[in-house]
């Protein structure tokens, strides 16, 4: 079975990947029966030829997880269209206190709700004969 996957190049702590098409059993390394581009992932620079990309997936290679991302998030011209999470990563401390937060909002506004339907006059439909 053929994978498109990422071979890892680069020095310690620096890393840089060929996208390659290999066979699934051989070791990370290993001679690819085709280069597809590069990527690095530090400087989010990446060149991929798309249109083999998705040929291959058409004949049954299967791509990894981060393959199928940038597959997904490549431009015609091969080059990454990165774009940055908007999501902050919060603690779980942090989590809690923004979920007591949220749950006393929601009782406050529950709670002024039931004071004004109390307050409202109850407005009565004038019954017809």
């Amino acid at each position: 079975m053929l994978k498109i996957r990422l071979k890892r190049l680069g020095a310690k702590k620096s890393p840089s990947y060929r996208i390659i098409v290999i066979n699934s059993t051989t070791k990370r390394e290993g001679r690819p029966v085709q280069e597809l581009g590069h990527y690095n992932p530090k400087t989010k620079v990446m060149k991929l030829d798309k249109a083999s990309a998705l040929e291959w997936v058409k004949k049954g290679a299967q791509p990894t997880e981060t393959v199928a991302y940038l597959i997904k998030n490549c431009n015609d011209d091969g080059t990454l269209n990165y774009v940055k999470k908007e999501t902050v990563k919060l603690s779980k401390k942090a989590q809690a206190k923004a979920a007591a937060e949220a749950e006393a909002k929601a009782q406050a506004e529950a709670e002024a709700a039931a004071e004004s339907a109390e307050k409202a006059p109850a407005e009565e439909a004038p019954a017809e004969a």
